[in-house]
């Protein structure tokens, strides 16, 4: 066993080692001896050691007997040589001289009855080592310093040294002492003593800025709708303090470790380094008091090193995959999500060993990435099964800090508190510090994840997506701040801890819109927009910022929604609305001739998108949707495609137009009402084209070219619940 130092402890002897009376009086004799020496000019120090360490050792070559008298004739060259020295001896020298000029013999006098001893009574918050003695009432000022005194006096003839920090008078009487706790036992039995009671922590109870955010309460206090508790996150990240007060007794540290090595000669691998980000992340999933999902179970799966900037290999992360599967076949683990918070170049292998993590039963979340760039550029942020997440600030807008900052673009799914987080620190078991990244900003959705897991453990990952964002605050980020390229793609969405996560959204249709990245310049070059699997694609559309486009195009085969390239076109987006409803099967129709309509083929059907090509004139017959028709009319020349999906539950859908009467407007907009959802979107135009149509929550959004008038927005909505009054006001 590896002894601790006696130093550390404040003791004179090494307690791990058994020791006799006589034993100890020799250690405490060579003790006494190095303090003299201290005490002494450097002159009678050389005089001090001669003489008595040669009496010293002879004693103990003379087969260790007269231990006794060998301790007495220690105390004698002590006094000797303290009484030679011009230097004046300190306080705790005093003490000890005190001490040496009483019999050893004679026995500690204390009190008849123990004082009482406090402690906190929870545990985490303890702070051992550090006491309050507390005097009773009426005792005088020279009765606490004596007190004090006899403390220090009765633990050092016991081999211990302790410290008084500090003495009060004022709304009580006493004194702060550091010592160890073996000293208690002595402390409580001091006359004058009414109790002792143990330091502890105390914490402000104002919650965090980025919990008060997420929770979207007037009172600001977060308390999640549950605790997260029976749901496994593995973090893959450095290792955890496991035994932090945030997470205590609910980390488990795997055996697996994948680390590159670090670069340069050497690297400073202090534990408080290596464990300070997945510390403060774990924090921030599961911690008692900063954590999202404080009962959730934390695995830690090491993959990154221990260098300045914490970092990984690919081939690093896939083992780390690879490992959370075996160990969940031998071990499952239900419901399971996975923290990537990390961020790295573009990897097809990673974003597939993703893909297959996600197709297997997990829920994972990936950091954006902080290079103020385009998150698809990044793995595992680039893949579409993966939930990604973006950073925001306390005033909800995008994270900069410094040259760095959160990425953006369509990948991000939606975005989460990254800025100043608070958690736990590696540094020490109660320490806590702050850190900024879209590392803390996925660690935040995970716990949310988490606490929505706890009542729906069946949800499939694209459920927990389609949940995520149904439930963010929306349109709350200023869209001037984020770079131009990304204004139409990125999510405006900062995720909150829902209310009832068990209601399923009050069972509404949950849809969302998925944007192509942006097609070539050649003519007819493409663009193409995918819905997830587990995801019904409900309409096709497309968007051409300087307006020059040839139509979309769904391929039913590969849930594919299409657009093409016009002539002299700048590129071109393609934006698919991919709907969560187990209980439909959507097809795309196209009409039989050019000029012809496109029509759903039965009653089972409805009309729940729809790409009819753009009217000459909202006046013309070929004007797109009215009331009830399942059908899509197209203009002369163009064929036109019904999006239609077969009922198998209570579902209808309705259109909603709206055409200003105003002057020229950059964009006309038509929303669904309340528990409706928008499904598809689409315009009309009495002459040129407009740029196209895309939706922006529950809202459809046209923007006409430059100067063009009459242009019309047209919403398709659909809603599960039958409604006694069916009626569409224009909205505008």
């Amino acid at each position: 066993m590896q002894q601790k130092s006696s130093q550390s402890r404040g003791v004179l002897y090494d307690k791990t080692v058994p020791l006799n009376k006589s034993e100890k009086h020799l250690i405490n004799s060579a003790h006494l001896l190095l303090i003299a020496s201290r005490a002494c000019s450097s002159q009678n120090k050389a005089r001090f050691f001669l003489g008595g360490w040669c009496v010293w050792v002879c004693v103990c070559v003379w087969k260790m007997r007269l231990f006794v008298g060998l301790y007495q004739l220690s105390s004698l060259l002590y006094l000797v040589a303290l009484a030679g020295c011009e230097e004046d001896y300190t306080e705790d020298e005093e003490m000890i001289l005190s001490l040496i000029r009483q019999v050893d013999s004679r026995p500690v006098l204390e009190s008849g009855s123990s004082a009482q001893f406090l402690r906190c009574t929870k545990d985490a918050w303890r702070i051992p080592g550090q006491y309050i003695v507390v005097v009773r009432n009426g005792t005088r000022d020279n009765q606490v310093e004596r007190t004090a005194r006899r403390l220090r006096v009765n633990a050092a003839r016991r081999g211990y040294l302790i410290s008084i920090l500090r003495t009060y008078s004022g709304a009580f009487h006493g004194f702060l002492v550091q010592m160890s706790s073996d000293v208690l036992h002595m402390a409580v039995k001091l006359p004058h003593v009414e109790y002792i009671e143990e330091d502890s922590s105390i914490f402000a109870q104002g919650s965090p800025w980025n919990l008060e955010r997420i929770v979207q309460t007037k009172t600001g206090k977060y308390k999640p709708p549950n605790d997260g508790s029976e749901v496994g996150v593995y973090i893959m990240d450095t290792t955890i303090q496991a035994n932090h007060r945030e997470l205590a007794q609910r980390v488990m540290v795997t055996d697996f470790n994948s680390v590159p090595e670090e670069d340069g000669v050497r690297v400073h691998r202090q534990a408080s380094q290596c464990d300070s980000h997945g510390t403060h992340t774990a924090g921030v999933v599961s911690g008692r008091d900063s954590g999202v999902a404080p009962g959730a179970s934390v695995n830690s799966v090491r993959v990154l090193n221990c260098q300045g900037f914490k970092k990984t290999s690919t081939l690093s992360v896939f083992a780390g995959l690879e490992y959370i599967r075996a160990s969940l076949q031998v071990q499952p683990i239900s419901p399971v999500i996975v923290l990537l918070p990390f961020a790295g170049g573009f990897s097809r292998t990673l974003n597939a060993a993703c893909r297959e993590m996600v197709r297997s039963g997990a829920v994972l979340i990936a950091a954006a990435g902080n290079y103020q760039d385009d998150a698809c550029l990044y793995s595992p942020a680039s893949e579409p099964e993966v939930i990604t997440v973006g950073a925001s600030n306390a005033a909800d807008q995008p994270l900069t800090v410094g040259t760095m900052g959160t990425n953006v673009g369509r990948c991000v799914d939606l975005f989460a508190p990254g800025d100043d987080i608070v958690s736990a620190s590696g540094d020490c078991p109660t320490c806590f510090t702050a850190k900024s990244g879209t590392s803390q900003a996925a660690a935040h959705v995970a716990g949310i994840a988490a606490v929505l897991l706890k009542e729906n453990p069946t949800a499939r990952s694209v459920e927990v997506l389609h949940l995520l964002r149904h439930h963010a605050a929306q349109q709350v980020m200023n869209p001037e701040a984020l770079p131009l390229e990304h204004r139409l793609t990125t999510p405006n969405m900062v995720a909150v801890v829902f209310k009832s996560p068990s209601a399923r959204a009050g069972e509404a249709l949950l849809c969302r819109s998925v944007w192509s990245k942006r097609s070539g310049v050649m003519s007819f070059d493409t663009a193409a927009a995918h819905c997830l699997h587990g995801e019904e694609m409900f309409s096709c559309s497309s968007y051409s910022p300087d307006g020059v486009w040839a139509g979309e195009r769904i391929e039913v085969r590969e849930r594919e929604c299409v657009a093409h390239n016009g002539v002299g076109g700048q590129g071109v987006y393609a934006v698919a609305r991919c709907c969560m409803d187990d209980r439909v099967q959507c097809q795309s129709f196209a009409s039989a001739h050019m000029g012809t309509e496109a029509k759903c083929p039965s009653p089972q059907h409805q009309l729940t998108g729809k790409n009819c090509g753009w009217a000459p004139s909202v006046a013309d017959a070929t004007r797109p949707l009215h009331g009830n028709s399942k059908a899509c009319p197209a203009r002369a020349g163009a064929t036109s495609h019904a999006s239609c999906c077969q009922i198998t539950s209570s579902l209808e859908c309705r259109g909603n137009e709206y055409q200003p009467c105003s002057l020229p407007l950059s964009q006309v907009e038509v929303s669904c009402e309340d528990s409706w959802t928008l499904t598809g979107c689409s315009g009309a135009s009495q002459g040129s084209a407009p740029h196209g149509a895309y939706a922006r929550g529950n809202t459809c959004i046209v923007r006409p070219s430059r100067g063009e008038r009459g242009v019309a927005a047209v919403a398709i909505c659909c809603s599960r619940t039958k409604h006694l009054e069916e009626c569409f006001l224009p909205v505008g």
